[in-house]
């Protein structure tokens, strides 16, 4: 009996042994990973939406243990794990993305998933003109830009880059000329816009030039219907410049000149006036030209010239000579435009009209 029990226990130690050597739940079937694969793939694609142009890629599938993305462009790809994203900066256009699972067995499954990128139209274009035209650029989701200054027969664009600012451009005599920007998204969409520039000649026809004339002391002065439409003067709109009872007798008008008045193409400048009021026969209008290009200050040269009003109830055309002040260098170029009206005295409620500057040699 107790050779029975003795085996018997030999026995069970044995099982025992042999239970024990292997861990719970895993044998030496693997055949599982021969029917391992991945599932129900799919491609989730955040485009930005602000003409960069990025796209974040983040795929799904069953049973993966790593995804590998081809972007579809400049033979780029990456190698994700699953729940991770991806980013590919893309021009504008078709792609195909290309995605490849692996399972845990090294199992692969591909599949392929179209991209369209199409670039939003840039918004809000400005155009921002500096000292001497020089040029720079505002808009939403733009890339670039092509300036085109219009003064040339078949223009090539300018490129001008994201928050660059271009170097002074010179205008040749004549005008007036229209400045066009071109705001481009990167890809086909772009916006445009135009600025009719601000300098001689100088008439008040264009609907598209903000004449600005704005006003010292107590003067005023706006854009409105001629007076008078005969004579040396048709045109449809003038300048008006009122100078009320009272107001100081320095008072006047400046105006900041997009492009400025270039000496190289003549240093006289004329101006047409209508007088209504024989009262004003005798007082004189100053044409007075500041600021400019590398001047220390607004008027180092002291470039201001005084012309009798001759005559009422007609256009008359007055010509102020600035050959006869030495002192101005002959290739002087003034960014600023001011008149004055009988500065000699304080308003006595005059009013003039002025049209058609022009610079002559």
């Amino acid at each position: 009996m107790k050779k029975i029990n003795l085996l018997f226990c030999f026995g069970l130690l044995a099982v025992i042994a042999i239970s024990c050597s292997k861990k719970e739940g895993i044998d030496d079937d693997l055949s599982f990973l021969n029917t391992s694969s991945t599932s129900n793939m799919a491609s989730l694609f955040d485009i930005s939406d602000d003409n960069s142009g990025i796209v974040k890629i983040t795929p799904t599938g069953e049973g993966a243990s790593s995804f590998t993305i081809d972007f579809g462009h400049a033979s780029a790809s990456e190698t994700i794990m699953p729940g991770h994203s991806a980013t590919h900066a893309y021009p504008e256009g078709s792609y195909t993305v290309n995605i490849t699972s692996t399972d845990i067995a090294g199992k692969t499954n591909t599949n392929s998933f179209p991209l369209q990128l199409t670039y939003r139209a840039p918004e809000n274009l400005q155009i921002n003109i500096a000292s001497d035209m020089q040029v720079s650029a505002t808009a939403l989701y733009a890339n670039s830009f092509l300036v085109y200054y219009g003064d040339v027969a078949n223009e090539v664009g300018t490129p001008l880059a994201v928050g660059q600012t271009l170097p002074a451009h010179i205008y040749p005599a004549g005008g007036p000329y229209d400045l066009r920007v071109v705001a481009q998204s990167g890809g086909a969409a772009t916006t445009q816009a135009t600025k009719t520039l601000f300098g001689f000649p100088l008439s008040f026809e264009s609907p598209t030039m903000d004449y600005f004339f704005g006003t010292f002391g107590d003067v005023q002065f706006t854009k409105v219907a001629s007076p008078d439409k005969s004579g040396l003067n048709t045109s449809e709109m003038v300048g008006k410049y009122f100078k009320p009872v009272g107001a100081p007798s320095w008072s006047g008008t400046y105006s900041p000149l997009n492009i400025p008045i270039n000496f190289t193409q003549g240093k006289k400048i004329k101006v047409m006036v209508y007088n209504p009021d024989p009262a004003n026969v005798g007082k004189k209008l100053n044409v007075e030209l500041e600021w400019a290009i590398g001047a220390s200050d607004a008027n180092p040269w002291g470039a201001v010239l005084r012309m009798p009003i001759t005559t009422s109830g007609a256009w008359e055309e007055l010509e102020f000579d600035f050959s006869s002040i030495a002192a101005i260098p002959a290739t002087a170029r003034f960014t600023q435009l001011v008149l004055r009206f009988n500065d000699s005295a304080d308003g006595a409620g005059e009013t003039i009209y002025v049209d058609n500057f022009r610079l002559t040699n």
